[in-house]
């Protein structure tokens, strides 16, 4: 059989290609377009607006390109936090493979979305991702009879991360991260008060005694001083320049250790002794990060360790209308505040939690307020600056479960794709690979 040049003699170019459609129908078709098809140069738009199939995915489509070497753009409130790169067969094969709504555009409509996004008088910006930060989860290696929503974002998007506990990150292992997770911790060394409820259960006694024997291990004479120490550390990473998240109690017993430096805070049953007689004149508010005037809880069979926390009993109200509301930062003159932000709805459902909501008089006036309930004086989501770094604090547990409790199963975030709450835990594991701009002033 000879060859035949077809591009030099046409007829037989199109007499072989009615023989192929003849054999292979609309697949043939499809072959021989993206055949003759002229290259361009292509870019892959990620909509996160309602339009998206599985948001939570998108993170770790983006993220795990960063991890690859690829760069990114976030555009900040247009489309709900939409992301644009480079389009490559690779990216859109695991963007389908994983059902998210992915659009390939030309360079030319690109280059019109950045226009209109960058335009003066809106209220959208291009921010650039260009390194995926480098994460540590702090939890302990036992197993505990709750999740960790963190986790489960970081798991169901497919965003790899190290653990880490006390013994690393008092021989400094948290200089190999760029961001850092606490969760439902008790740094206060009281064991996250469940001594009243759960005493007598196995996982609690296993916990005490392994803790204790960490403390001793490391030289500390209580558990207290140990988890002061860690929290100290950590305090000071932030400082240097990393980037801290807290949800549940992770957030408020971590400002009341550092308050209660050298002040023994913790009841007889957690430690042997009483309490200081003066603990609650002796705190110092400006060790902490997000917290002031609060006062500690020193009753052990009480599940809350100050009142920073909102009393349950404020919020039994309808879970149908316990919402919190994001605030809308300006993207160009406010790029943290506004990626920590991004969603595709304005109003995200509440939960519970050991910490469900943050006081809106407990909290310093540094501290800026991403979310709140209309009509409340309480706090849900909220960031701050310490030294080089920042700080996220989210109350509550879990997301998608109202009301989570110990020994429920954790949740299924295939149920939940385009979860709100569950899209702010991952801004901020997106917003360190944020390229910093020069201010304009």
């Amino acid at each position: 059989m000879s060859y035949v040049n077809y591009f030099s003699r046409p007829h037989l170019y199109l007499r072989n290609l009615c023989g192929t459609l003849g054999q292979f129908g609309l697949f043939g078709l499809l072959l021989v377009s993206s055949f003759i098809t002229p290259l361009s140069a292509q870019q892959l738009f990620i909509p996160m607006d309602e339009r998206q199939a599985n948001h939570l995915k998108a993170y770790g489509l983006i993220f795990n390109h960063l991890t690859e070497g690829g760069k990114a753009t976030w555009l900040l409130n247009y489309r709900g936090g939409s992301f644009m790169t480079d389009e490559n067969a690779a990216l859109v094969r695991e963007a389908r493979l994983k059902n998210i709504t992915i659009e390939v555009i030309s360079s030319s409509q690109a280059t019109r979305i950045t226009q209109d996004v960058e335009s003066h008088g809106s209220n959208t910006s291009v921010v650039n991702l260009e390194k995926a930060p480098r994460i540590a989860v702090y939890t302990p290696n036992q197993a505990l009879p709750w999740d960790d929503a963190v986790t489960l974002a970081l798991s169901y998007a497919e965003i790899d991360y190290d653990k880490i506990w006390d013994v690393e990150v008092l021989q400094g292992g948290l200089q190999n991260y760029d961001w850092l997770h606490l969760h439902h911790e008790d740094f206060t060394g009281q064991y996250g008060k469940f001594w009243a409820s759960y005493r007598n259960n196995p996982w609690y006694i296993t916990q005490v005694k392994q803790m204790e024997a960490m403390a001793t291990e490391l030289g500390f004479n209580k558990v207290s001083d140990q988890k002061l120490a860690v929290a100290k550390t950590i305090k000071e990473y932030v400082g240097k320049g990393g980037f801290l998240f807290a949800m549940c109690s992770g957030t408020d017993t971590f400002d009341v250790a550092l308050a209660a430096e050298g002040i023994d805070i913790a009841p007889t049953p957690f430690d042997g002794d009483p309490v200081d007689p003066n603990t609650q004149e002796s705190l110092d508010y400006s060790a902490t990060l997000a917290f002031e005037n609060f006062t500690i809880s020193l009753n052990p069979a009480e599940y809350e360790h100050a009142d920073i926390d909102v009393p349950v009993a404020i919020n039994e109200i309808d879970q149908s209308l316990d919402f919190f509301t994001l605030f809308e930062f300006s993207a160009k003159w406010d790029p943290v505040p506004t990626m920590l932000t991004q969603n595709h709805v304005s109003s995200v459902r509440g939960f519970y939690g050991q910490t469900t909501a943050f006081r809106s008089d407990k909290i310093k006036s540094s501290v800026v307020v991403l979310g709140e309930s209309p009509g409340r004086e309480q706090a849900k989501y909220i960031h701050g600056t310490f030294g080089q770094g920042t700080y996220t604090f989210y109350a509550g547990h879990d997301p998608e479960d109202y009301t989570h409790r110990v020994n429920d199963p954790p949740t299924d975030l295939a149920l939940h794709p385009n979860s709100p709450g569950y899209r702010l835990i991952l801004n901020n594991i997106l917003f360190p690979a944020a390229k910093k701009k020069k201010q304009k002033t």
